[in-house]
């Protein structure tokens, strides 16, 4: 959350020519409209069923000529994380947690499940086991790049040679 993950995603998917794809929508449209958002889904149903609708949509997507987005839990859980390298290549947004943290503190926070109800203290805290948590798991992607601080042209150098 807060990477930049789709906003990034859509420029380097036009700069390369690919479709872009969500995966947060699809998984909505899997759903066949029954919840107008994941959050909904995710308020009526739980997180794991979430996770488990997260790991089937991301099996269902023809990958080709698309850039995936895909939330920052889903590589982390089942065996996505192989299954998207698989699949093609994985990029991992490797952005600071002082960056997520203004970037999240100027959203809606109720609107995002895992962080409703969280003070400035509480967001920090969050922001900062998710990336011990799951940075292990990130650092499995097959490119670390950082939006913030290298440039686009940098990242489509790097998937050029692979």
């Amino acid at each position: 959350m807060g990477a930049g993950k789709t906003t990034f995603g859509k420029k380097l998917a036009n700069r390369l020519g690919l479709q872009f794809v969500d995966l947060d929508e699809e998984i909505v449209k899997l759903e066949e409209n029954s919840h107008s958002t994941v959050k909904e889904l995710i308020e009526k149903h739980g997180i794991e069923h979430f996770r488990a609708l997260e790991a089937e949509t991301l099996r269902l997507l023809d990958t080709t000529n698309k850039l995936i987005s895909t939330g920052g839990g889903t590589p982390c859980f089942f065996d996505n994380l192989d299954y998207m390298k698989r699949r093609g290549t994985v990029v991992f947004l490797n952005v600071d947690e002082g960056v997520i943290f203004s970037r999240l503190k100027t959203t809606d926070l109720n609107e995002r499940p895992l962080l409703k109800g969280l003070d400035d203290e509480g967001l920090k805290n969050f922001i900062h086991e998710k990336l011990e948590e799951r940075l292990p798991i990130y650092q499995q992607a097959d490119i670390s790049f950082n939006p913030v601080t290298q440039k686009m042209e940098e990242l489509v150098d790097l998937l050029a040679k692979r």
